[in-house]
């Protein structure tokens, strides 16, 4: 085959290629600190289990529901957060010889791989950093809808469900081994808006759509994101 047409064959290929080579990119969503949560578990002196829950995590996300291996994730969960259902709990949890909040005020979770299951589980496997102690921890994960939220501003989201086991000894977090257990059960409960920089019909809904709720005054509606003061 003469050069010139070699070029041209592979010139009208790749144009061919390139629309979906674009579209295959997966979209970026920000978690939603609102619905988002990390709530874990622990033994309490053999009695119980302790419950407690962290808000107000912060991350980024890529994902295409139909490539999860292209997915990457990478969040931030502020410790001072952490409620125990009690003040004194609360600041013993936060302390030097647990947590140490004070000199590391964040756990941080940054995804390395992730291994598909089906269409609606994975597992993600990443590097969480906790009390300057960095382990490899996977978390199983369920998508439970990707689709555009019923509520203003009417934004494509994610949401998900995931758990994992900790040990806390793993991560320098040793102290009253006799009252605390080793064994930390997390499960993560999160919510994830596309980024506004992506634009897709489907996150407008049409005036003829029934069902869909278009309040005179979107101040009569909670928020899916933390609350804003409007303008005067």
């Amino acid at each position: 085959m003469e050069p010139a047409v070699n070029q041209r064959l592979t010139l009208a290929l790749l144009l061919c290629i390139a629309p979906w080579a674009v579209s295959a990119a997966p979209d970026t969503y920000r978690l939603d600190q609102v619905h988002t949560r990390v709530l874990f578990a622990v033994e309490h002196a053999g009695f119980s289990q302790a419950l407690g829950t962290v808000s107000g995590s912060e991350g980024t996300l890529a994902f295409d529901a139909d490539d999860w291996r292209s997915a990457t994730l990478t969040v931030s969960v502020p410790l001072q957060r952490l409620d125990l259902g009690d003040d004194k709990w609360n600041k013993a949890a936060l302390a030097r010889n647990l947590l140490d909040a004070e000199r590391h005020p964040e756990a941080r979770f940054v995804s390395t791989r992730i291994e598909p299951i089906d269409a609606t589980h994975a597992r993600v496997v990443g590097d969480l950093t906790l009390h300057g102690v960095t382990q490899e921890v996977t978390l199983e994960v369920t998508l439970n809808a990707v689709k555009r939220h019923p509520m203003p501003p009417f934004r494509r989201t994610a949401g998900f469900s995931a758990t994992t086991t900790l040990s806390r000894s793993a991560f320098g977090v040793d102290a009253w081994p006799s009252m605390i257990g080793d064994q930390v059960q997390l499960r993560i409960e999160a919510e994830a808006v596309r980024d506004r920089s992506a634009t897709d019909p489907q996150d407008t809904p049409s005036v003829e759509e029934p069902g869909t709720p278009v309040p005179a005054d979107d101040s009569e509606i909670p928020s899916t994101s933390p609350a804003r003061k409007r303008s005067p």
